[in-house]
């Protein structure tokens, strides 16, 4: 059920043996993603839960779920991009279908990440399953 931008970075981590490289990789998309708009860092698009300091803010366009995120933290930039894959264009209603653990699982994050990272990748899914709840 990933989208194909999901699908694409699941190809370039089977592709990526080493797991430092797949790290260096998810920093490059974490670089590669526009910066937020330092005006909507604000307390209500605040991600509670993570380590570092995370911004998600919602945008609905034609019933399709998007977002733009940020973070202090490169690697965090990165997993925001990778949950910017999984989740962007995809109909409001199906956001909280998608098994974003197993996803995930599928990139090796769940064996990789600090428990913190970890917790923090999870409270970042629960903001966008509220986030699109609201929305539908």
């Amino acid at each position: 059920m990933a989208t194909q931008a999901f699908e694409d970075i699941a190809e370039t981590f089977d592709f990526l043996d080493d797991w430092e490289d797949r790290y260096r990789h998810v920093i490059e998309l974490g670089r590669a993603i526009p910066p937020m708009d330092p005006a909507l860092q604000v307390p209500a698009t605040k991600v509670d839960g993570c380590a570092s300091q995370v911004w998600i803010m919602p945008r609905i366009e034609n019933g399709r779920f998007d977002f733009q995120g940020d973070s202090d933290a490169m690697i965090v930039r990165g997993l925001i991009a990778v949950l910017h894959a999984l989740y962007s264009g995809v109909p409001v209603g199906q956001v909280g279908q998608i098994d974003a653990q197993a996803e995930l699982a599928r990139l090796g994050l769940d064996e990789h990440l600090s428990s913190q990272r970890s917790n923090g990748l999870r409270a970042m899914i629960q903001r966008i399953r509220l986030l699109s709840d609201a929305a539908a």
